[in-house]
């Protein structure tokens, strides 16, 4: 996808017709003189999706076309359909109607017969809720998750043990009837621990094993007679006996499938190429299929994580066998069980957990990818959940997937961003919208002032989260929602569709995310530091050193490596820059593990690798005193030292700087003469997202209105300069909400060629830079300065001035003349307090999917929530604010006037004189009426729509009772502000 300059271009031409254009990617169209408003809305493809929840197939195939329909003309360009039944108390008949059965066959079907229709993509979850189960396994078949539990036996000095072999202390999962025994050991308790204490701290040179001495499922051993205690512990291998989330599925019932064999991956493809892909199906998966999707690996057992090959693998690719320290590893409820000395753990555990991401990728990932694409399908996924190289699977999986519930911080999207740039990846797509305790309380305004600092932060895809189907057993009004109720409350996530009065402003919001999804899908992300880790894990909430805090607050930005990035062909060194044809990094910077608290611990190929880069000329930072170095896992015969001898090596050459801790970064920034490519005064609240294509630069903003502790929620009004790649670029800007493009009129040039300009927003808004040629149609001259409130473009290329009061205007223009613009009487900005107000009041109707609508007419005298109002306390709907402006004749076509909203809750539209506005900026929540306006009497309505939870708080009081109303409504303060505009005689 991209917006190609002659797009930009063509678009600035046509704007001598009219002030701001419709912008799009439709560039044939553009190039063949298409009217402008054929344009403006972009494809399917960059539209945000839905994750579309299903009590199983309990579905009707002529209600999920309709489904279909509804989220297509909401302006969504794809739905995710998942089998999710926490909300039900009634456990549905699988047999007729579970995953994978004859009628979920039809069900998937007609959704994708019509999605072929409406231009809709389709993705499926690989099986039922979530992790991959399958219905064809038992918790004892090879291809099944498995653990590995253990039993233990406690032995005093010289004490003797005959016996059953130790039984495993964690209880089997339900079905488990198989178990195989793996070893048993005999370790002695080291002095100064004891067999209660956790972990038990063992002396790893006395593991021996004593698995000989088995016979008949008993054991005889005797202990040494030294002093110390002893324990004899065993090692089970069994199923772990996990079944996807939620009731029920499927019969049989589903079990989750072993993410690190082959077995258990073919256990997926070979269900599905059985019992779901039957002939038609197949053929529309290639006309509307989009992505096989599966959620964050959620591989959950009281033991210890397993599977059988691991022991052999292990040693093949870590050089070691791994039995001699396998009691390092075990776990019981999530917590280790035994240890070794403290560095020794470490070491293992992350060599173990290295060798668990490879045999996920390779075995699972991998495998599933190609299987996909011979569907015609993509497959994403959430690659995190275990302490597994998140950040690898992002450069290797078609599209790699967030989450705005489960993730801590920007920081944990960059980590997805910077896997996905490295392996030329299209996409970093987001579950957004889940809110805890969130059902029928969520509103779009909310859910968009955190979505856009996760664009900022690298995503580029939003899959809401969710649309749920209309009906299913037990449901109340207003529907079947998946996870609400959830265990009594009023659950997580909404349920968004025509259930909801903000459904009928949701196309606005769509066509908005979609403009923003198109820009930031457009060329490749550009980024200016690489932030190398050790440990490629996400979701962890850990920030980058001294950018994450001190530098994007400046416009520095960053993204995170993982050590097998460094193995992908796009890790070359081009012209100073890391990935040239990718992020195209500055520099890499390098601190100790920050997952082990700093320990300065690098692989030694990372560290022959780095020393090439910086030869190649690859500015690197160090951070800290290296020479205690060491390499992360179990360290081999002069490991330790050759790394040293390297870190050494790098240290001496110019392109790499150390410093002694992160508030020294600066130091190292000035002396390897870095700069950032977009610079400005800091702002803790101001971020950016810069992507590229080989015509212009798009420079994405968001004022940050929620995602740092004591972000305040305050408008943003700063200088900014941008770097343009391309010599004499112009800005322009583009307008999500409306897709118009206009160029800009006030900006300086700096005396490196950069731009400077100015980046004004509210909490939540966002604006988009465009850096391109200019076209012949282009303003010949632009303004550097103006005493005016504001300067534009107007029609034919005009300069044109915008003033609150009358007055004499100095602009100075890039020529360095100065001109003066006179901007006669202008009427003072008028507040706006009575109003006639009209509620479609949202109510329950006879059944759980119908609803029931009653009008309330009220006289306002002045503004104040619903909640104040009579008979409105407890009332959701839509709204209408009606009033009247009465201009004299001194109002002339030379006059226009901004219409502040103040409060509103939650979203809204504006008519004027009978006629709506273009979609407006639901965050600015501040309307141009330009023109519209004119002599005598003049009309305003404001239509706002709210949630459903006012009227759930008192229809479903057990669920929704303990939430605290909401303030809906318009709440204002309103004031009509006019202002005069005249022409700048450049």
């Amino acid at each position: 996808m991209s917006l190609r300059r002659r797009t930009v271009l063509r678009m600035s031409a046509l704007a001598g017709a009219a002030t701001a254009l419709p912008f799009s990617g439709a560039t044939d169209v553009l190039a063949q003189g298409g009217a402008p408003e054929q344009l403006g809305r972009p494809a399917p493809a960059v539209r945000p999706k839905f994750r579309w929840w299903w009590p199983d197939a309990l579905v009707d195939t002529g209600e999920i076309a309709r489904e279909i329909r509804q989220i297509a003309a909401a302006g969504f360009g794809g739905v995710e359909i998942a089998a999710v039944t926490h909300s039900m108390d009634t456990q549905l008949d699988t047999v007729r109607y579970g995953w994978g059965t004859d009628a979920w066959r039809a069900a998937v079907e007609a959704a994708l017969r019509e999605a072929r229709k409406r231009d809709v993509v389709v993705d499926l979850t690989i099986g039922p809720a979530w992790p991959a189960a399958m219905p064809s396994i038992t918790p004892d078949s090879k291809a099944a998750a498995k653990e590995l539990a253990h039993g233990t036996a406690v032995l005093e000095p010289g004490g003797a043990y005959e016996g059953p072999v130790p039984a495993a202390v964690s209880e089997a999962g339900a079905g488990v009837t198989d178990q195989r025994l793996l070893l048993v050991q005999a370790v002695r308790v080291t002095d100064g621990s004891s067999p209660a204490a956790v972990p038990v701290r063992l002396d790893q040179a006395t593991v021996t094993d004593v698995t000989a001495h088995v016979t008949g499922g008993r054991i005889a051993w005797t202990a040494p007679d030294d002093g110390a205690t002893w324990l004899l512990v065993a090692y089970w291998e069994r199923g772990s006996g996990q079944r996807p989330e939620g009731r029920d599925h499927t019969t049989p019932l589903a079990y989750v499938v072993d993410h690190f064999s082959d077995a258990g991956t073919r256990a997926v493809t070979d269900f599905w190429e059985r019992h779901i892909l039957t002939p038609s199906i197949r053929k529309l998966l290639k006309d509307a299929g989009g992505t096989l999707f599966e959620d964050s690996i959620e591989i959950e057992t009281d033991a210890t994580l397993w599977t059988p090959a691991l022991p052999a693998e292990f040693e093949r690719r870590m050089g070691y066998s791994l039995l001699p320290y396998l009691a390092t590893f075990v776990e019981k409820k999530e917590k280790y069980v035994f240890g070794f000395e403290p560095a020794l753990d470490k070491a293992v555990r992350r060599d173990v957990m290295e060798v668990v991401t490879e045999l996920y990728v390779e075995h699972h990932l991998l495998p599933l990818q190609k299987w996909a694409h011979t569907l015609g399908l993509k497959l994403r996924i959430q690659p995190y959940g275990l302490e597994t190289d998140a950040v690898h699977k992002s450069a290797l999986l078609d599209v790699t997937e967030g989450e705005s519930l489960g993730f801590k911080n920007l920081d944990d999207f960059r980590c997805l961003a910077g896997g996905r740039d490295m392996g030329g990846k299209p996409l970093v797509s987001n579950e957004a919208g889940g809110t805890a305790g969130g059902a029928y309380s969520t509103t779009w305004t909310d859910t968009l002032k955190k979505l856009v600092t996760q664009y900022a932060a690298g995503v580029n895809q939003a899959v809401f989260h969710g649309f749920g189907y209309a009906d299913a057993p037990g449901a109340e009004w207003p529907g079947f929602a998946a996870f609400s109720p959830y265990k009594g409350a009023a659950g997580y996530g909404e349920a968004w569709g025509p259930r909801q009065p903000l459904w009928r402003h949701t196309p606005r919001i769509a066509d908005f995310l979609a403009r923003v999804q198109e820009v930031l899908q457009t060329g490749v992300n550009r980024v200016d530091i690489g932030i190398l880790r050790q440990k490629g894990y996400a979701g962890s909430g850990l920030g980058a050193p001294w950018f994450t805090s001190d530098g994007v607050p400046v416009g520095w930005t960053h993204t995170f490596l993982s050590p097998r990035l460094l193995d992908l062909k796009s890790a070359v060194v081009r012209g100073g820059r890391f990935a040239p044809d990718g992020p195209a990094l500055k520099a890499l910077l390098v601190d100790g593990d920050i997952m082990i608290n700093r320990e300065h611990t690098l692989q030694l190929d990372v560290a022959e690798k780095l020393l090439g880069y910086a030869r190649a000329g690859l500015p690197i930072i160090l951070i800290g005193d290296w020479s205690d170095a060491h390499v992360p896992g179990l360290a081999g015969p002069g490991d330790n030292d050759r790394l040293r001898q390297l870190l050494a090596e790098l240290q001496q050459l110019k392109t790499v700087h150390t410093v002694a801790d992160r508030p020294d970064v600066p130091e190292a920034i000035a002396a390897l003469g870095l700069t950032r490519d977009v610079e400005y005064a800091e702002s803790s609240m101001l971020l950016h997202a810069h992507r590229a294509d080989r015509d212009a630069d798009y420079y994405f903003f968001a004022n940050d209105a929620v995602s740092k502790k004591g972000s305040t929620g305050t408008r943003i009004t700063h200088d900014v300069t941008l770097t343009a790649r391309t010599k004499g670029a112009v800005p322009h800007r583009l307008d999500p909400w409306t897709g118009a493009i206009t160029p800009i009129a006030l900006y300086t040039r700096t005396a490196d060629g950069r731009v400077r300009l100015t980046v004004d927003l509210r909490p939540g808004a966002v604006t988009v830079v465009v850096l391109a040629r200019p076209s012949g149609a282009a303003p010949k001259r632009h303004a550097t300065g103006t005493r005016a409130d504001a300067i534009h473009v107007a029609a034919g290329g005009r300069l044109e001035i915008r003033a609150s009061a009358a007055g004499t205007y100095a602009t100075t223009l890039d020529n360095g003349r100065t001109v003066t613009t006179k901007i006669p009487a202008v009427p003072a900005p008028t507040p706006l307090t009575s109003w006639k107000l009209t509620v479609d009041d949202w109510r329950p109707g006879a059944s759980a999917t119908e609803t029931a609508h009653e009008k309330h007419e009220l006289t306002l005298d002045a503004l104040a929530p619903w909640t104040e109002l009579p008979g409105l306390a407890d009332v959701s709907g839509i709204g209408t604010y009606r009033t009247t402006v009465r201009l004299g004749r001194e109002w002339t076509p030379a006059h226009g006037a901004l219409l502040e909203l103040g409060g509103v809750f939650d979203t809204f539209t504006v008519r004027v004189n009978g006629h709506e506005l273009p979609p407006l900026d639901q965050l600015t929540r501040v309307a141009d009426l330009g023109s519209r306006l004119r002599p005598g009497t003049n009309s305003i309505e404001i239509e706002v729509a709210t949630t459903l939870l006012n009227r759930l708080r008192v229809s479903r009081p057990a669920v929704f009772g303990g939430n605290r109303p909401q303030a809906y409504g318009l709440t204002g303060p309103v004031r009509l502000v006019p202002y005069g505009r005249a022409t700048v005689r450049a």
